[in-house]
């Protein structure tokens, strides 16, 4: 008897581990069968495309997988120039150097815009001095000569306090940082070299929530999340002719133009050849069609009806290259007139 149960119950066990082999060999090829779409790049676009890649895949009943990164805009074009995405989120355009390397590696590219952001610029919740900020402040704060020379808060208007000011910002792999060092110090990539650096926004949060002397920017989207955490500034572009004041960015301020010169569209970047797929093909129109819905959930500002028409053409048409010229970020410009 004893022999006959242990040879009843080995057969058990055997038939259990064929059923769980077959199973995992099933959930296997499953996978195996699951078309794959990485996308890569910008923290600030980020938050879009990962709500249309949920979207997507959900459409799609798990036959197609989007994976997507955010190695910051400048890390996404790297991977994406060496053909190691199909997709690249960027929040600037794309620049001489990416654009040398994409045509070193026979990479052509789709430059899509798929939203507005404007770059918000924030302060503790404890700070109670700061009413808004001037350009012209800001740069004075962010210029290169201001490293180690301008540390408080007494240093950029008189009558604040003699505290240590503590700057947060994108990394130099970020797009934001490109596209805020162009709008303020008028060069991309000028900056002071002494502030608390991150391609993660949400490190940039938290660093500017609990330092009361904290100063920072990223997208407005960020915000949004975390307005009960921060402190939004109005920036007065002291050079806008209208005299139209300090400003805060918001969804109306973006989109009309009036928050100045820290409103900017953003973008993906589509590889030509990726484009010939066609889990690649859907997604991205599946991306534009559903842009403006999912843009506004998630904080950011849709673009006008026409911008996102003359985009779908463009795909459809797989017009190639860059409406910038290759020369990167330019303030103050309105994306559908670049796109006609």
């Amino acid at each position: 008897m004893l022999y006959g149960k242990k040879n009843g119950l080995k057969t058990t066990i055997l038939a259990i581990s064929l059923a769980l082999a077959a199973v995992t060999a099933g959930t296997q090829d499953a996978y195996a069968e699951r078309k794959l779409i990485k996308v890569d790049g910008s923290s600030t676009v980020f938050p879009i495309t990962e709500a249309v890649a949920e979207e997507f895949q959900i459409e799609k009943r798990g036959k197609v997988m989007v994976t997507v990164g955010i190695s910051g805009t400048g890390g996404g074009f790297k991977k994406f120039c060496r053909g190691e995405s199909d997709v690249s989120d960027a929040s600037r355009p794309i620049k001489p150097t990416e654009v040398e390397l994409c045509r070193k590696n026979g990479i052509e590219y789709i430059e899509l815009p798929v939203a507005y952001d404007g770059l918000a610029v924030m302060v503790n919740t404890k700070n109670e001095w700061v009413d808004y900020l001037t350009v012209k402040e800001l740069k004075k704060i962010w210029e290169p000569g201001a490293q180690r020379k301008l540390t408080g808060w007494s240093q950029i208007r008189p009558g604040w306090p003699e505290r240590q000011i503590h700057l947060f910002g994108p990394g130099v792999d970020s797009g934001s940082f490109d596209y805020f060092t162009k709008a303020i110090v008028g060069k991309e990539g000028a900056s002071r070299g002494d502030f608390t650096a991150s391609e993660d926004d949400n490190v940039l949060v938290q660093g500017i929530a609990t330092d009361p002397y904290a100063l920072g920017f990223f997208g407005l989207a960020y915000y949004e999340f975390n307005k009960d955490k921060l402190k939004l500034v109005p920036i007065d572009d002291e050079n806008d002719a209208n005299g139209k004041g300090p400003i805060l960015p918001s969804l109306a301020t973006v989109n009309n133009g009036t928050y100045q010169p820290l409103s900017r569209p953003i973008f993906i970047y589509v590889s030509k050849n990726s484009a010939a797929k066609p889990e690649v093909e859907e997604f991205v129109s599946f991306y534009l069609e559903n842009a403006p819905g999912l843009t506004q959930e998630v904080g950011y500002i849709p673009l006008p009806d026409e911008a996102y028409g003359l985009a779908i053409k463009k795909f459809e048409n797989r017009t190639v290259g860059t409406v910038f010229g290759g020369k990167g970020s330019k303030t103050g410009v309105k994306i559908e007139e670049l796109l006609r």
